[in-house]
C-alpha cells in the first residue's frame, strides 16, 4: 500500500484498533474473568450502563448479553474502533440496545444517570483515577457502581521504567486512592501473568502481522510502533506492572 503526499500519518487510535482487533477485550482480562467481573454487579432490569473509552465495546456488548433488559452508551474518540462496535453489536442482534457516541470521554454529557458507568484503561481521558472516579460521580445515580481499570506497581519501578510508563501507586495505594472520593471496593479482579502475556503478545502480534501485509510507509510505521511496544513490556514492565479491575459502589 502506499501513500499519496497529501495523506496523513497513522494516528495513534487507528493504531491501537488494529493492535487490539484480535483482543477486543482490550485489556489483560481473560473472557472469563471479564464475566465475573460483570455477574458481580448484579445490574437490575432496565439498568442502564455507560462505557467511556469503549472500544470495540466489548466489556458493554457483555453486559448487555447477561443483563437483557438493560441499555447503553459507549463513547470513544476512535472511529473505526466504534465502527468495529457497531458491526459486533449487529453481530449479537444487540444493535438496538446501545448508542455509540465518538466524542472524548470528559466530553460526554449524559441525559440521565447510569446505573453502571465503566471505565477500563482509559482514566487518561480525565488525567487520571481520581479526576475520573470523581467525574463519574455526577453520571451515576444514588448507589450505582463503577468498574474502573487501572494500573499499579508490583515492584517499585526504576525511575527510568516509571518515567517511561507512568507514574502508578502499589495495589493497597490504589484501593485507597480508588476509595478516597467516596466509593468502596464491592469486587476486584488483579490480573495474572498469563492474562498480561496473552494481551501483550496479542497487541504486539497482531500490530506486525498487519504491518507485514501492509508494506510501505503506514505498515513501516505500525512495525516500528510494534517492535518499540515489545522491548518496552519484555525489557521494562513485564511482571512488575500490575493491572486492576475495581467494582466501586458510590457510599450515598
Amino acid at each position: 500500500m502506499t501513500k499519496e503526499p497529501n495523506e496523513e500519518p497513522m494516528d495513534r487510535a487507528l493504531i491501537s484498533s488494529i493492535a487490539h482487533s484480535d483482543h477486543p477485550i482490550a485489556a489483560p482480562v481473560s473472557a472469563a474473568n471479564l464475566d465475573q467481573l460483570l455477574r458481580r454487579a448484579k445490574l437490575r432490569d432496565g439498568a442502564r450502563i455507560l462505557d467511556l473509552g469503549c472500544g470495540e465495546a466489548m466489556w458493554t456488548l457483555r453486559a448487555l448479553e447477561l443483563f437483557p433488559g438493560s441499555s447503553a452508551d459507549g463513547v470513544d474518540i476512535s472511529a473505526s474502533a466504534l465502527a468495529a462496535a457497531a458491526e459486533h453489536a449487529e453481530a449479537r442482534s444487540l444493535g438496538e440496545r446501545i448508542r455509540l457516541h465518538e466524542a472524548g470521554a470528559a466530553d460526554f454529557r449524559a441525559a440521565e444517570p447510569y446505573d453502571l458507568v465503566l471505565c477500563v484503561g482509559s482514566t487518561h481521558a480525565y488525567d487520571g483515577l481520581t479526576p475520573t472516579l470523581q467525574a463519574i460521580r455526577q453520571l451515576i445515580r444514588p448507589g450505582g457502581l463503577v468498574l474502573v481499570g487501572e494500573g499499579f506497581w508490583q515492584t517499585p519501578p526504576s525511575p527510568e521504567l516509571e518515567a517511561e510508563i507512568g507514574h502508578y501507586p502499589d495495589l493497597a495505594g490504589l484501593l485507597a486512592q480508588a476509595e478516597e472520593p467516596g466509593y468502596r471496593t464491592v469486587y476486584a479482579h488483579t490480573s495474572s501473568l498469563d492474562e498480561w502475556d496473552e494481551y501483550e503478545w496479542s497487541w504486539t502480534g497482531t500490530l506486525t502481522r498487519w504491518a507485514v501485509d501492509h508494506p510501505g510507509p503506514d505498515g513501516d510505521t505500525a512495525l516500528a510502533t510494534a517492535l518499540e511496544h515489545r522491548d518496552m513490556w519484555l525489557n521494562g514492565y513485564r511482571d512488575k506492572l500490575g493491572f486492576a479491575t475495581l467494582l466501586l459502589r458510590h457510599a450515598q
